[in-house]
């Protein structure tokens, strides 16, 4: 994950671009009609929706959106029949997998191939969840949660699997930040580590990919398996082409932002401070290491970059 905050993670998985300083892009100004993991699908006449179970408004998650070529489907745009369970977060997850089929169903019918973004809600507290769906009672915390959003994915993917566009379709799994990620390092490097899961059983061949990666990464490596040739501002890459399977990862928090490659992570914070670690994949530990003018210029030139093409409008879609 490249951030602590969900916006942070759809910054990350729309963009493609390191968590600029500050607040995220979803929540600043001037963050419409830019280049987002939609634009190729638009230029391809795909539809393209973002379905959440709550009130979109948290967050600005709408307003972005909608000004980026999204169709928006969230609680306020459904109709009352089609909740079954709701708490303050908005309706279950097994809902809002229910209104993605119902979607992509739609779009089958129009005979349109379609795009969705699902940001799941009942991994969140009070953890509240439809009872007997699962082993642990609703509302005893976030393992019962957990295992309740589990159920509602291996439910929906069911579900699917009985559609005529199933076996053209590729499926994400994807989280958006750890449960926690406030320790005593700086960066606690394993605390960002998150799930990513395609799945597409007449699409793509089962592996596990070890290459160290970020969520900027996402949409690149996408396109890489649909075989699309597309003109990009993406910063992340392809996965499965990173020279000699040597990843790199950006992560981040509200004062610090970090470079993980191989085994060294180069942290800048405030008052022009750099810090540079050897680190331990395996356990997390960080051992102090002397500053490189090639360590500090790499750093900086990911997020010095990212927050000045954006602030200078550069990250806008080439059709704008």
């Amino acid at each position: 994950a490249t951030g602590t905050r969900t916006v942070r993670g759809m910054e990350a998985l729309t963009l493609s671009v390191p968590p600029t300083p500050g607040r995220s892009i979803l929540k600043r100004p001037h963050d419409e009609l830019l280049f987002t993991i939609g634009t190729p699908f638009k230029n391809r006449d795909y539809d393209r929706s973002f379905l959440y179970g709550g009130n979109g408004f948290f967050d600005n998650m709408d307003y972005f959106f909608e000004q980026n070529g999204f169709r928006v489907v969230d609680k306020p745009t459904i109709d009352a029949e089609k909740i079954t369970f709701e708490n303050a977060w908005g309706a279950c997850d097994e809902d809002l997998l229910s209104w993605s089929l119902d979607e992509a169903d739609r779009c089958f019918a129009a005979q349109k191939p379609f795009y969705q973004f699902v940001m799941t809600t009942s991994n969140h507290r009070p953890y509240t969840y439809p009872e007997g769906k699962v082993t642990i009672p609703s509302g005893t915390g976030r393992e019962g949660a957990v295992q309740y959003t589990d159920y509602a994915i291996g439910d929906f993917i069911r579900k699917a699997s009985k559609k005529p566009w199933f076996k053209n379709t590729l499926f994400v799994i994807v989280a958006d930040h750890c449960a926690g990620s406030a320790r005593k390092q700086e960066l606690p490097v394993r605390k960002y580590e998150i799930p990513l899961i395609i799945y597409g059983p007449d699409l793509v061949t089962p592996e596990v990919v070890e290459t160290l990666c970020s969520q900027i990464d996402f949409g690149p490596t996408l396109f890489g398996l649909l075989g699309w040739s597309y003109e990009s501002k993406f910063y992340g890459k392809d996965i499965f082409k990173m020279e000699g399977g040597k990843g790199r990862a950006l992560i981040g928090n509200y004062q610090k932002l970090g470079l993980l490659r191989d085994h060294q992570l180069s942290i800048i914070k405030p008052m022009r401070q750099l810090s540079v670690y050897q680190c331990d994949r395996g356990t997390g530990a960080l051992t102090p290491e002397a500053e490189t003018p090639e360590a500090k210029s790499e750093i900086l030139a990911y997020y010095q970059t990212a927050s000045h093409l954006f602030n200078a409008g550069e990250l806008a879609d080439f059709k704008r």
